[in-house]
């Protein structure tokens, strides 16, 4: 249960915030967005404090699967229809340009990261998706992608067809942006880590209070921390849902042909080589499913496992684990001012799990609006656009908020609590509804359910052994500490019995 990327880095120790400063923009989450927004200002003379929550890159950079592409599924068409030619090159050039800019750096600053060009595919296996891909084929080089139609591939898949992008890239990215913070930091930036924030208050310059009530005083605030943490401006919580998928790692005795691939239609399967100091091994992801929800979640992992073992022969699988990312309503991140009324406060979020580029994108984009007042590729990507697609699916997403949100409420409990060592059941303790988790000491561990950011009812995660909300994807521990937001309070605990 552990990233192979967390595993093969060193761990991080900035400090915590501990007294009160001004800069010229406080950064919100050190994720790659976070870190790439830092190091660029940094590079423009702008006094940058960069706040996490926990360490840098714990987060969903460090539990993705790391493909720096511009093929993000089939995305071109449909950007097409529904924003317009103008837009769809927006997106395109923004994402070729990204992969560009990373490897430029890694080239310039000779970063060791495991970076190699590779072609990225999707593909299918029905003729129901044939005219689709032919379709993506055509916007996408109509953009100017190198895009290709084919037949075949390489890894001993049968297709019906495939889309191949060349000029694409992996890489290591803990590797990548730990260098870039040692970049913000010998630039005059500075990183604080376990500095939580609470709070934003002002009308510009901003005060951002962390958890232990210091602040810091800023004139430009970037909130990068996956999914915002700051609740009721634009509304983000109708506006962004979060989805979790699941990673395997295997050692297989054939060699992986190269590539980077992903299917067209579900479930989700995507692969890439993984190379280590072991040897060369295979990242196979997928089994995506909304945070919060289904039944029995380890069997996500068991189905990876099994597609692995048709496709390879498996001898291990050394690294497993699961990561959770937002999408915006018509699939495009929200990236840019966050609302008409708070002119310099910026936001970068639902990234629909490509956040390689798209995080880079977030940095290119907020230094130029922040520097130069305008960005090149700021209309598709503005965070309060509509379409018609967004209007539909805000109706669909809220009204399953909804239906969460009063089941949540009206599910029955157990009304004797037998819970095994290493099981959570919600139960009714001392007439609360709480989350009742048994250790393998035969410790209790006791929270209530009630989810801290909006009152939803917190469901229990047996693949991650957590306390996952449906309704906006905040994540808890055992012990109701938060894993990841948009909670920005824990869940109260119930002594037991």
């Amino acid at each position: 249960m552990e990233s192979y990327w967390i595993s093969s880095t060193p761990k991080t120790n900035y400090p915590t915030l501990n007294e009160d400063m001004n800069v010229d923009v406080a950064i919100i989450g050190g994720g790659m967005a976070g870190i790439t927004s830092g190091y660029l200002l940094s590079e423009d003379g702008l006094k940058v404090a960069l706040l996490e929550a926990d360490r840098i890159l714990l987060g969903t950079t460090a539990h993705t699967t790391a493909k720096l592409t511009s093929q993000h599924g089939l995305i071109y068409d449909q950007v097409k229809r529904q924003m317009g030619a103008e837009k769809a090159r927006q997106y395109a050039e923004a994402n070729e340009k990204a992969i560009a800019f990373v490897a430029n750096l890694i080239e310039e600053k000779k970063i060791e990261c495991d970076f190699s060009w590779q072609s990225a595919y999707v593909y299918t296996q029905s003729e129901d998706y044939l005219q689709t891909l032919q379709d993506e084929q055509t916007v996408a080089a109509d953009l100017g992608i190198k895009a290709f139609y084919q037949t075949d591939l390489s890894i001993p898949i049968p297709i019906k067809g495939a889309l191949r992008f060349d000029n694409q890239a992996q890489f290591h990215p803990r590797k990548y942006l730990i260098e870039l913070a040692k970049m913000i930091e010998a630039k005059g930036g500075k990183i604080f880590e376990q500095s939580r924030v609470v709070d934003i208050q002002g009308e510009g310059p901003y005060s951002i209070f962390t958890l232990n009530g210091k602040k810091v005083r800023a004139r430009f605030v970037i909130m990068a921390s996956h999914y915002p943490c700051h609740n009721f401006p634009g509304l983000y919580f109708t506006r962004l849902y979060t989805e979790r998928a699941y990673a395997v790692v295997a050692k297989a005795k054939e060699a992986f042909p190269g590539g980077m691939y992903i299917n067209a239609e579900s479930p989700t399967r995507s692969l890439r080589s993984l190379p280590t100091e072991e040897g060369e091994r295979i990242l196979i992801v997928g089994e995506k499913h909304k945070t919060g929800h289904g039944q029995n979640l380890s069997q996500h992992y068991e189905n990876l496992m099994d597609f692995a073992r048709e496709l390879f022969t498996v001898e291990e699988f050394p690294y497993r684990w699961s990561t959770q990312d937002c999408t915006s309503l018509d699939d495009i991140p929200y990236i840019g001012q966050m609302t008409s009324d708070r002119p310099n406060i910026y936001i970068a979020s639902g990234f629909r799990k490509w956040g390689m580029t798209n995080s880079t994108v977030s940095g290119i984009i907020l230094r130029d609006l922040i520097v130069k007042g305008e960005s090149p590729w700021q209309d598709v990507y503005c965070p309060s656009r509509f379409t018609s697609s967004s209007a539909a699916n805000f109706i669909v997403q809220n009204a399953d908020v909804g239906v969460n949100f009063i089941s949540g409420k009206l599910k029955p409990m157990e009304e004797d609590i037998q819970v095994n060592p290493g099981e959570g059941v919600v139960a009714e303790v001392k007439g609360h509804r709480a989350g009742v988790y048994k250790d393998k000491d035969n410790e209790f561990h006791v929270v209530d359910t009630t989810c801290t950011h909006m009152g939803c009812e917190v469901q229990w995660n047996d693949a991650e052994h957590s306390w996952d909300c449906p309704c906006h994807g905040s994540r808890f521990t055992v012990d109701g500490k938060i894993v990841e937001g948009p909670a920005m309070k824990d869940l109260e605990t119930i002594v037991f019995p």
